[in-house]
């Protein structure tokens, strides 16, 4: 091109005769990191899925940040591999420069994650699911929350039920991480502060070919139930089939991370019987989210579904709250959008929240899964009580 013509060309546009091509802006990056290998593997598909359909709800409304739309970058946090998570997390947040984090999932990689990465660079993560009564006093400079409850609560929540049920001794066996371990310790101080009897306690390590030896110690303290704290895909799975096809052990007691329809699956043998709990509610917002769930191919009602997308909404809303994607702006807001006072804001209704907040108003995000933060960012939470019939999961109540 000549510089006649280029003189031409720049006059034209100064006198808005020429209209230069438009460029998007670019998207909002959001990170989820999740195992979608290793022992919690059936259920993250679901998870992820439930907080990108938040994360699509808030791009398709055109309200979040005057229309801007949320791009999702995915990472496998393997739930066990702590050195591989926070390889993940580094990637999400170095690499991708993600604003947030919805995740991570097992409380071990979330320790990792939180204290290596995200807190030291200013990152918030969410999670859906970490549940160690020790990620409540980590040293998270506000950059930490979570939508699942401590297992402090979860431990002594099961310890009643245990205890309605007329079982007054139990074994236990747990899996071998923070996870395992805070459940235990928390469901057996528990137990034994209502009256309860311990008569064994064995870890068990994930990944093993024989549980044999651990079934055998359990066998032999005499009680007739035991009580499984491990992975759904993993060794707990393993532990209940040893102790099936040992003759040791035909009921159990079960927690969050052995929810999940792969436990039917996969058992040769009855189940009926086994009970346990898992964070869960029958509020009118979960029904909703349900529903919605339904709608998009993810099995309503699944393990932490609720609790993934309700973290991703409290992120897009604590975004919108502080005006930019600043990292420090949108930790500073989760509190705020998470708890009274503030408009009620229910599943799928992501795009009025953001245009009230856009307004200069406020929102209280009740969610699928009744979102109350206290402390410094935990989930108050609620539990159903399930049961095993035949090879199906039953809900008997909600606490």
């Amino acid at each position: 091109m000549s510089k006649n013509s280029i003189l031409k060309k720049l006059a034209l546009i100064a006198a808005g005769a020429m209209i230069l091509p438009a460029f998007a802006a670019a998207d909002i990056k959001m990170g989820i990191i999740l195992g979608f290998t290793g022992p919690i593997e059936s259920l993250t598909p679901d998870m992820a899925n439930s907080a990108e359909l938040a994360f699509k709800e808030a791009s398709d409304s055109g309200q979040l940040l005057g229309g801007q739309k949320i791009s999702v970058v995915r990472a496998d946090s393997t739930c066990i591999d702590a050195a591989a998570a926070t390889a993940a997390a580094e990637r999400l947040i170095t690499s991708d420069k993600v604003a947030g984090i919805m995740g991570a999932d097992c409380s071990g990689v979330t320790t990792a994650i939180a204290n290596n990465v995200a807190v030291p660079n200013g990152v918030t993560m969410i999670s859906p699911s970490a549940t160690s009564p020790a990620l409540s006093t980590i040293a998270d400079n506000g950059y930490f929350f979570r939508t699942a409850p401590s297992d402090a609560r979860q431990g002594q929540i099961l310890a009643e039920i245990v205890l309605e049920r007329g079982i007054s001794e139990v074994a236990v066996t747990f899996t071998n991480n923070d996870y395992g371990k805070g459940l235990s310790d928390s469901f057996i101080s528990a137990y034994k502060g209502l009256g309860g009897k311990v008569s064994a306690t064995v870890p068990h390590e994930d990944g093993k070919a024989d549980y044999s030896a651990e079934v055998g110690t359990l066998d032999a303290s005499g009680a007739g139930v035991l009580a499984v704290f491990g992975y759904v895909d993993q060794g707990g799975r393993h532990m209940i089939q040893t102790s099936i096809d040992s003759g040791a052990f035909d009921k159990f007691i079960l927690a969050d991370g052995m929810y999940g329809d792969t436990l039917l699956k996969n058992i040769d043998g009855d189940l009926s019987g086994t009970f346990g709990t898992v964070p869960g509610t029958d509020s009118k917002g979960a029904a909703s989210f349900a529903e919605m769930a339904t709608g998009a191919g993810i099995k309503g009602g699944g393990p932490f579904t609720g609790e993934s997308y309700d973290a991703a909404a409290l992120l897009v809303l604590a975004m919108q709250s502080g005006g930019s994607t600043d990292r420090a702006a949108l930790a500073s807001n989760v509190l705020a959008v998470a708890n009274a006072p503030g408009e009620k804001i229910m599943p799928g209704e992501l795009g009025k929240a953001l245009r009230i907040l856009a307004g200069g108003g406020a929102v209280d995000y009740v969610g699928a899964t009744n979102v109350e933060l206290v402390g410094g960012g935990e989930a108050s939470g609620s539990y159903q009580e399930f049961e095993v019939k035949g090879k199906a999961f039953t809900t008997v109540r909600f606490h």
